[in-house]
């Protein structure tokens, strides 16, 4: 019975702890800021397994995104181009109860930083 007791107090802290933590699976609004250039992009993120898949649609391009979730620390990369050359872009966060996801995007290999907040997109259910 103190097995039992002890499990259900366990998830029952586990429920409540992310309870406050915005869910990461689905679609966001995502706003830049680097080097003063805003741009945005739409995303589509899906999680498993504490890995961060999906795509990020800015303008005429659609990137892959990979990523992780480690406790309340988020991080995604995506590749892209700028004027023919690679980019990878890498964003990092921390999780907090607050329905969005602010943090540092960090532009490779031009060593240049910036900062970015995404914002869920409502589905009409969510409405």
């Amino acid at each position: 019975m103190n097995k039992l007791l002890i499990a259900s107090l366990l998830l029952l802290a586990t429920a409540a702890f992310g309870a406050g933590t915005p869910k990461v699976a689905g679609q966001w609004k995502v706003h830049n800021s680097i080097a003063g250039n805003e741009s945005d992009q739409d995303c589509t993120f899906a999680v498993a397994d504490n890995k961060i898949t999906g795509n990020c649609k800015s303008e005429d391009r659609n990137m892959p995104v990979n990523g992780s979730i480690d406790g309340t620390k988020i991080m995604w990369k995506l590749e892209t181009e700028y004027d023919g050359n690679p980019l990878t872009l890498t964003y990092t966060a921390t999780l907090d109860d607050s329905e969005k996801i602010a943090g540092a995007v960090d532009v490779q290999p031009y060593a240049v930083t910036g900062e970015f907040t995404a914002t869920p997109v409502k589905t009409n259910k969510e409405k």
